[in-house]
């Protein structure tokens, strides 16, 4: 690696973005909804700084504020800062020689002045500060996700847990959640709902999570964060709070993200792209993954870093806002007439510009084709397994939900017969399951999909020989 510009490392993290992104979702598959998530999530607030960078007169300036922006962005913590410099490593950058040395990590403090709980790795010793404080012997399962991360497997738990210390006077707490991410799942065994426990198995090599009886889950490694209010009365808090500067009067916040006025059509640009993340990032909910179109809206905004570089490096103001112009159009260009009509609404809407986009004309609506109404034909004979999600019934801030649970499936296409076209991504649920039951196996890959029953009576749904059994009273 060479030595690094600063425009060039920011440039090339957004298309490393959207190549990421673009490779989780080029076969439904092997879905990866968690890198789609974090690499979207980065330019939340990112996008118009690196606009501001990009727009500067001169080199001198542009690079002093893509270093600004850069810093600004490592500053969201460990996980941002490594996600940066691996990505600007795989361009050919050493993010390193660009940023100041990582300082300590120390936790943060709420709005009430009380230390925040750390997200920690799962390893021996930090698990036996965990437990004086909780008791895993009677914790019970909330929810549960094990997920397809491309050729891997990850999964998520939260746990309701009892605390082992005394909390404030006053109204009840909420109950005190440990959340675990598990990293390289290598064993599943569930039967849900179970018995109450939990036990926490760290080893060097391998962490198992124990679910009541017979329950399991095992992985090469992972990493946990208690969500509870009064952590900082608990031993580990007391710690934390004794070695944590002192409140200052108001709570720890981001800096404000860099930047300055841009023009019309640059602001216009970053809008777009902007909003075009946002969709990205909503695969965070899985009930949404199925609806956002994320190959196309990558492959159409390819490249992205390097055009903003090159159309904010013109010369003179008036030779820049035509650049961002012609950028735009290219973007719908390459969109296709359906995204550009939405493209055009958001520029119209957002950022009073309907004059960039010329809007495609709607496509006239064609009868249903006697195929697609026959009976059967929406019931796939054949599924792959993307991602099972289970819920417990339980309250929380007074408000009553049911049990859940929810399958992300990869369905052939349409067409029998028609090999080459994509797998297509879908995802159901189903309200009080009656029963839910996974297995390693039901993520191997393409199986027959074994359905039973009718969609408005009792039903299950089966896959790899029981591998993944879902069953519901109510369709």
């Amino acid at each position: 690696m060479g030595p690094a510009s600063a425009m060039s490392v920011l440039a090339a993290l957004l298309d490393r973005s959207l190549t990421q992104m673009a490779e989780a979702s080029t076969d439904v598959r092997r879905f990866d909804r968690e890198a789609i998530r974090a690499a979207s999530d980065v330019w939340d607030n990112s996008l118009f700084p690196l606009f501001w960078a990009a727009s500067a007169s001169g080199i001198g300036e542009r690079e002093r504020r893509a270093t600004t922006v850069l810093e600004w962005m490592a500053d969201f913590g460990e996980h941002r800062r490594r996600w940066m410099t691996e990505q600007a490593a795989i361009a050919g950058h050493d993010l390193d020689s660009l940023l100041p040395p990582a300082g300590p990590y120390t936790p943060g403090r709420d709005y009430r002045g009380h230390v925040m709980t750390p997200q920690c790795r799962l390893t021996r010793r930090n698990v036996d500060d965990l437990v004086p404080d909780y008791d895993l012997a009677t914790a019970s399962l909330r929810h549960l996700v094990v997920e397809r991360a491309g050729t891997r497997l990850t999964a998520y738990l939260q746990l309701v847990v009892d605390r082992m210390f005394a909390v404030e006077e006053g109204p009840p707490a909420p109950p005190a959640l440990l959340n675990v991410w598990l990293e390289d799942v290598t064993d599943a065994v569930l039967d849900l709902p179970g018995t109450p426990g939990v036990m926490l198995d760290v080893g060097a090599r391998e962490i198992g999570v124990l679910l009541g009886r017979g329950g399991r889950l095992r992985a090469a490694g992972g990493e946990y964060r208690m969500d509870d209010r009064s952590w900082h009365l608990s031993a580990a808090g007391r710690r934390a709070d004794a070695a944590t500067p002192p409140p200052t009067g108001r709570p720890d916040r981001p800096r404000q993200p860099p930047g300055g006025e841009l023009g019309a059509d640059a602001r216009a640009a970053a809008l777009l792209l902007r909003y075009i993340m946002w969709e990205l990032r909503s695969v965070r909910y899985a009930a949404r993954a199925d609806h956002v179109p994320v190959l196309r809206l990558c492959q159409a905004f390819s490249g992205a870093g390097a055009a903003i570089l090159a159309a904010g490096s013109q010369r003179g103001a008036r030779r820049r806002e035509t650049a961002f112009r012609d950028l735009i159009r290219a973007w719908a260009g390459r969109a296709g007439p359906d995204l550009a009509r939405w493209f055009a609404a958001v520029l119209g809407e957002h950022a009073g510009r309907p004059d960039i986009i010329e809007m495609p004309p709607a496509p006239q609506r064609t009868p249903p084709s006697r195929a697609d109404s026959a009976p059967g034909s929406g019931t796939p004979s054949q599924a792959a397994l993307v991602m099972a999600a289970w819920t417990a019934a339980h309250t929380d801030n007074r408000t009553e939900h049911p049990a859940t649970a929810q399958l992300q499936l990869a369905l052939p296409p349409r067409t029998p017969g028609n090999d080459s076209a994509p797998w297509r991504l879908r995802t159901v649920g189903c309200t009080g399951p009656d029963a839910f039951r996974l297995r390693t196996a039901a993520f191997r890959g393409p199986g027959p999909l074994v359905q039973v029953g009718a969609p408005t009576t009792a039903r299950s749904l089966g896959l790899h020989q029981g591998a993944l059994y879902v069953a519901a009273g109510a369709g």
